[in-house]
């Protein structure tokens, strides 16, 4: 009987030690893998909101949807303009003098192929929708509209991953815990996003440090 009990007693100290290890080691753990997915997502919505722009710069719009994004980007070409300042004289009616009359002059200088100028040779471009470390192949929710702002209509798009997508094989606590996540140093909210559909804006709610592995 003395024997079961110390058997017994072993086995509860080993469990208590596994709970005690994991409840330090685990977070550690999360953090890694969840720093490591978010940065890859950011740097997918960046090009989702790189090609967006270029998009409503040619377009006056945002796409709606990513077989317009990328068939944009497959085909489509910036004008490059220059703008320089100029002057000359013109008679004046009121005065009845010549008098100097200054105007800005916008000459085209060509054109540059929008895939060139934001993908160079790289073809990433064509899986926008594709989330990484997707179990079941999720894509990226867009959407694309207008908000009225002070009587002025303007273009407005948003992008986003829903975080339990991502981080679908951590511990159930502790991705809760993610989702709820409120602070600067945070991805806010229970998804990573660019853009919004209330506000006239193309910021993300990631935090500085993304931006900053990016650049590295």
């Amino acid at each position: 009987m003395k024997t079961v009990i110390q058997i017994v007693l072993w086995i509860v100290c080993i469990g208590l030690g596994y709970l005690i290890y994991q409840s330090v080691t685990g977070p550690i753990e999360f953090n890694k893998v969840k720093q490591e997915r978010f940065a890859q997502v950011i740097a997918k919505l960046k090009d989702i909101r790189n090609a967006q722009e270029a998009y409503k710069t040619v377009n006056k719009r945002y796409a709606k949807d990513f077989n317009s994004l990328v068939k944009f980007i497959d085909t489509a070409d910036y004008t490059i303009t220059q703008q320089r300042d100029s002057s000359y004289m013109e008679f004046n009616e009121t005065y009845q003098i010549d008098m100097l009359t200054e105007v800005k002059i916008i000459d085209t200088l060509g054109t540059v192929s929008v895939k060139d100028s934001l993908f160079k040779s790289d073809n990433r471009y064509k899986n926008l929708a594709d989330i990484p470390f997707a179990q079941n192949g999720e894509k990226i929710t867009m959407t694309a509209g207008v908000v009225e702002k002070s009587g002025y209509k303007a273009p407005v798009f948003e992008a986003k991953v829903d975080k339990s997508i991502i981080l679908y094989d951590q511990p159930k606590t502790l991705l809760d815990k993610e989702k709820a996540e409120i602070g600067v140093d945070e991805v806010n909210g229970p998804a990573i996003t660019v853009g919004s559909m209330e506000e006239v804006s193309t910021s993300g709610n990631w935090p500085p440090v993304y931006d900053k592995k990016g650049e590295q």
